[in-house]
């Protein structure tokens, strides 16, 4: 009895917070105004322009994932590599910038990249002049991957650190050289761990609206940008929501596409 009743909180707040929000917005994707049924809100998601935007959104996130893959994976087997005490150091320096907002720490790219940013200052103090680096695309995935890295390199560090030594030690006596026990053990069994930080990196990359809105300027819409402004400028609740609902679409199946591959890994580990 006293399980049963353990849960309800969670039950009430799962409730509350998750599915009646969600029913809501299913509710405004398929009605009008006037609360009639129709599916003209998705039909009206077929136009060419903001199909471009959502492919543009998928692309850049994907980019971003694959750069914080290429980058935190290095990053996360050379924390796991140096001694425990310069390791808690280094895994509380990679989760600080964490402890700021979100926003201020876009405004402060915004701040370093901008025409009298202190980047700009010293490109001009070697002789390149004053560049404006804000405002593309390049800047909109240097946001991302700053923002978004330590999602990918902390899953990737838990799984290597309990990765069993034995193992490779075992390994090693058999002859094994530093490549192939990294190609033929620490990989294939880190990859619950890739698998973890890639969607945990794809799922906000491809819904932001702050870091494209700030370091993109407007030039740089992504889906994340139309459902904002369909909801604070346009006032379009409906089409807003459609548009949430196609985005949760696109991470589940993304998910989904993530965890039979993991689980097709788990198989063929057995």
């Amino acid at each position: 009895m006293f399980k049963k009743l353990s849960g309800t909180p969670y039950m009430l707040w799962s409730i509350i917070f998750i599915i009646v929000p969600l029913f809501l917005v299913v509710f405004y994707a398929v009605s009008t105004k006037d609360g009639d049924l129709t599916f003209g809100n998705f039909k009206r998601f077929a136009d060419p322009i903001f199909i471009s935007v959502t492919v543009r959104s998928i692309y850049i996130a994907l980019l971003a994932t694959v750069v914080c893959l290429v980058l935190g994976y290095p990053l996360a087997y050379g924390i796991t590599s140096v001694s425990p005490k310069y390791e808690k150091l280094l895994v509380i320096l990679l989760v600080l910038p964490m402890w700021m907002n979100f926003l201020l720490r876009t405004y402060a790219w915004q701040s370093l990249l901008g025409r009298n940013g202190m980047i700009s200052s010293l490109l001009k103090l070697v002789g390149l002049g004053r560049v404006e680096l804000l405002f593309n695309e390049g800047t909109v995935l240097l946001g991302m991957v700053y923002n978004f890295l330590p999602f990918m390199v902390l899953p990737i560090y838990t799984v290597l650190k309990k990765i069993d030594t034995k193992i490779i030690e075992a390994a090693e006596d058999l002859g094994a050289n530093k490549i192939t026990v990294f190609m033929k053990i620490v990989l294939p069994l880190s990859v619950p761990g890739i698998i973890s930080g890639i969607t945990m990196t794809f799922m906000p990359a491809v819904s932001t609206f702050v870091i494209p809105a700030l370091l993109g300027g407007g030039k740089y819409t992504l889906i994340g940008n139309l459902i904002e402004q369909q909801f604070l400028l346009v006032g379009n609740w409906n089409f807003g929501s459609a548009l949430s609902v196609i985005l949760m679409l696109i991470v589940l199946i993304s998910a989904a596409i993530l965890y039979r591959y993991d689980k097709q890994e788990e198989r063929v580990n057995i």
